[in-house]
């Protein structure tokens, strides 16, 4: 699924409290170029010549922020 993807954003480094940083965003070939991003090592082996250009795509437009209307009250209501 992952290699089909149009766009991909890479969490990590690591899980829990290691974790949560962008560590690269792109398509496919884009991270199987980035030595830094542990998706991004395995997508290489996926994708023979993700070393070369990667294939056109379209990268997704930016879209507007999603409007939170009363979020916190609901949200919060009955939290211990």
């Amino acid at each position: 699924v992952i290699k089909t993807a149009d766009w991909i954003v890479d969490l990590g480094p690591e899980g829990g409290h290691r974790g949560g940083q962008i560590i690269a965003e792109g398509t496919p070939e884009e991270l199987a170029a980035n030595p830094d991003s542990h998706t991004g090592r395995f997508l290489a082996r996926l994708l023979p010549d993700a070393k070369a250009a990667p294939a056109a795509r379209k990268k997704p437009a930016a879209k507007k922020p999603a409007a939170r209307k009363k979020a916190a009250s609901k949200n919060s209501k009955n939290a211990a």
